[in-house]
């Protein structure tokens, strides 16, 4: 097994910037790509970014330019860096694995982190 576990999130004010962390912790399994989500009360999860084991990122077009995604292979810990945030980015942030075990791959998911955004 594998834990992911968040941490960083926070309130803050419109403008402002957080620095979320998920550190992947257990098993010896090969981690792969890496990612963050977000959900937003009575809305679906939606994919923030995500990064390859060899540093490749994606973004949603809602968050390019203001969030940065990165890595520490070393440390199996995943970073998101939260500039210039809006209200509109208020949502509990998942961080997702996927994993390979050496028989088969599987994702692993963080238990959240509330991100609040006041105006």
């Amino acid at each position: 097994q594998v834990q992911l576990v968040e941490s960083g999130g926070g309130l803050v004010q419109a403008g402002g910037s957080l620095r979320l962390s998920c550190a992947a912790s257990g098993s010896t399994f090969s981690i792969y790509a890496m990612g963050w989500y977000r959900q937003a009360p009575g809305k679906q999860r939606e994919l923030v970014a995500t990064i390859s084991s060899g540093g490749s990122t994606n973004y949603a077009d809602s968050v390019k330019g203001r969030f940065t995604i990165s890595r520490d292979n070393a440390k199996n810990t995943v970073y998101l860096q939260m500039n210039s945030l809006k209200p509109e980015d208020t949502a509990v942030y998942y961080c997702n694995a996927d994993i390979y075990s050496g028989t088969y791959y599987f994702a692993s998911w963080g238990q959240g982190t509330q991100v609040t955004v006041s105006s």
